[in-house]
């Protein structure tokens, strides 16, 4: 079955092509006894979507929640929230329908997870959801070349996934400037770790959907801390593209 070329491709040596912030705080983080309220804080905030890591306890050790909770926080939140859906699962294949009847607006999954990633690209696009990639910090790059033109996003892990409190993997960059060179226009997602210290590193290196956990719930009012990364990231794809 084919899949589409994004437009983004198209533009690959389009070096005018451009990028905008785009900052998904990560429910993980969040207090998980008011998982709406905590989700219409961080939007209110000037969050542009919201990131849900899904967990199998098999491709990852770790369990968190599943197309119940998320069908629930969609009905909550209404439709105009972005819900961007992070599978660490084996066998994603079986998951697109259940999470198009969630309400999940982006299906990532991991290139380690599946041996058909064409026709899993096909499948979650049939089913009314944008498709991303997600790839381990020692998965190469190259092991996503025959598909990432029919991607709606990349993400790049900077941390090992399934396991909290880990620091920001900065030799996972070089992953994210290689990609950037090639696609000026391509979504890049980075996924762990990110926050005031660590965010000038990964807008510099190219990467604009960033996945913050803590470093938003943590704060009061997350409004602040929301916009220093926009700015980061904004700042850098201007310079990216004047240079």
């Amino acid at each position: 079955q084919s899949v589409s070329i994004r437009p983004y491709a198209l533009v690959a040596r389009d070096r005018m092509a451009s990028y905008k912030a785009q900052i998904g705080p990560s429910l993980l983080a969040c207090d998980l006894s008011n998982l709406a309220a905590e989700s219409r804080r961080v939007i209110e905030a000037g969050a542009d979507y919201l990131h849900l890591d899904v967990m199998d306890g098999h491709f990852v050790p770790n369990l968190s929640w599943g197309p119940p909770v998320i069908k629930a926080l969609r009905k909550a939140l209404g439709p105009a929230v972005f819900l961007d859906t992070h599978l660490m699962v084996s066998e994603p294949e079986k998951w697109v329908a259940p999470m198009a009847d969630a309400g999940v607006s982006q299906f990532i999954f991991h290139i380690e997870a599946t041996q058909n990633p064409g026709d899993l690209i096909a499948k979650v696009r049939a089913a009314g959801m944008k498709v991303g990639v997600a790839i381990k910090p020692k998965t190469p790059l190259e092991s996503i070349d025959a598909i990432i033109e029919s991607l709606d996003l990349v993400l790049i892990m900077t941390v090992e996934p399934g396991f909290g409190g880990q620091s920001f993997m900065d030799d996972m960059m070089p992953k994210v400037e290689a990609l950037r060179s090639r696609y000026p226009s391509l979504p890049i997602e980075v996924d762990g770790g990110l926050g005031p210290g660590t965010i000038d590193r990964a807008a510099s290196a190219g990467a604009n959907w960033i996945v913050a956990g803590s470093s938003v719930f943590k704060q009061e009012d997350p409004t602040d801390v929301i916009a220093l990364m926009r700015t980061s990231v904004d700042s850098a794809a201007e310079t990216r593209v004047v240079a």
